[in-house]
């Protein structure tokens, strides 16, 4: 799985019950054609991620159909979570950097 690219949105949370900042992360994603995730309509990872603090985590994921928007069915695999989440801090918002440096 390689990572070609994202656009990202924090999640607004007009009450404050939550702690922390969450993200809305859309990653584009290439696999091998060999990959049972192929498809030649793109391929997009929904990422929901938590930063509160020094924690930072995946809330989240989900593969879907670039094209047609349509959810697939499958998981990532360890590997693939530790790839995801390395992606996700290292693309931070620059708000959250800012908090990262401070701290």
């Amino acid at each position: 799985m390689n990572i070609t690219g994202h656009t990202t949105e924090i999640l607004d949370d007009p009450f404050g019950l939550l702690t922390g900042n969450r993200y809305e992360y859309f990653l584009n994603i290439e696999v091998d054609e060999e990959d049972e995730l192929y498809t030649e309509k793109g391929l997009l990872l929904k990422v929901l991620f938590l930063v509160n603090g020094e924690e930072r985590r995946i809330l989240q994921s989900y593969f879907i159909e670039q094209e047609t928007e349509k959810v697939l069915d499958f998981e990532l695999e360890d590997d693939e979570v530790v790839q995801v989440k390395k992606y996700c801090e290292e693309n931070l918002p620059a708000e959250d950097e800012k908090e990262e440096e401070s701290n």
